[in-house]
């Protein structure tokens, strides 16, 4: 049995689902939407990595039969939340701290405490610690929400396994305990909405919308949140703006709530894989023009 399938068959015995990377890779070795077959998993549409994961032992011997793929761990379905601690990159200015320090720092200002837990260290001097969610908590990935060079991955993403590698190094488990549950208060840092100064409403805002007016509304908030959402790399901050601005004119004529609007889009944006420093600015920019441009316009439905 190769090197790689015992790890995959090991992390699948936790009841963590997995997936093939490439080997001595990060990255997913599945077929992308591009060039999807529409078959197996995805016979009803294309199915992500986290939607194709398995701990099936024979459905896993038969894709690492393929060849020596290094491990994915899909964090979403596991029911895990892993925290990313990386060290400071060489393009980052001189006393960048490590991730650690920084998730160590923000516990000291908190008054907070972080237990120890399942750990794996990774090839390039960073840690990933593992939790395990909420019960009913559906927590998203996120970047920096936490502090520079600190990421979570929960839904939406995966981490590599301990016992695959790069050329940099090897994934070693450094604690085996079971991973504990996420302390409260990360999990309310994590799941609270991005905050961002929003302009003060107009105080000519007209009434809620009703009826079938609020219908159409509640779509385009919704429809424009889901276009920000699944927006293909290299078009996510044009997607975001063309939203903003699409909704700016909602806001204008006083049937959407800014906030309101801020929350959705900012979720949005965090679904598709942008930092906050990405769209903070994108979003209040584009909302500040529409709203500019189209006051005392009110949108057909």
């Amino acid at each position: 049995m190769n090197e790689m399938l015992t790890a995959a068959l090991a992390t699948a015995e936790r009841g963590w689902p997995v997936i093939p990377l490439r080997p001595g890779s990060k990255v997913s070795a599945l077929h992308g939407e591009t060039r999807c077959p529409g078959t197996g998993d995805c016979a009803d549409g294309h199915a992500k990595p986290e939607e194709r994961a398995t701990t099936d032992p024979d459905r896993i011997r038969a894709a690492w039969a393929a060849g020596a793929f290094n491990v994915g761990l899909a964090t979403g379905p596991a029911g895990l939340v892993v925290v990313d601690l990386d060290p400071p990159k060489p393009s980052d200015p001189p006393g960048t701290h490590h991730g650690r320090e920084i998730l160590h720092n923000l516990c000291t200002a908190l008054g907070e405490t972080l237990p120890d837990t399942h750990t794996v260290t990774t090839p390039s001097g960073g840690l990933h610690l593992y939790f395990t969610a909420p019960p009913g908590a559906r927590i998203r990935s996120t970047q920096d929400i936490l502090g520079r060079h600190i990421d979570t991955r929960a839904w939406g993403g995966y981490i590599v396994a301990p016992g695959s590698t790069t050329p940099a190094g090897r994934y070693e488990v450094t604690d085996d305990r079971p991973p504990v549950a996420l302390p409260a208060w990360v999990c309310d840092r994590l799941t609270a909405p991005p905050r961002i100064k929003a302009m003060p409403l107009r105080p000519d805002r007209s009434s809620a919308p009703a009826g079938r007016r609020a219908a159409y509304v509640a779509a385009a908030l919704r429809n424009e949140r889901r276009n920000v959402e699944t927006a293909a790399e290299g078009g996510r901050n044009k997607a975001l703006v063309r939203a903003a601005r699409a909704l700016g004119r909602l806001i204008a004529s006083g049937d959407l709530d800014r906030a309101e609007v801020e929350e959705a889009l900012s979720w949005g944006a965090e679904a598709a894989g942008l930092k906050p420093y990405e769209y903070r600015s994108a979003i209040t920019s584009a909302l500040n023009w529409s709203i500019s441009n189209n006051t005392g316009t009110r949108a057909t439905a």
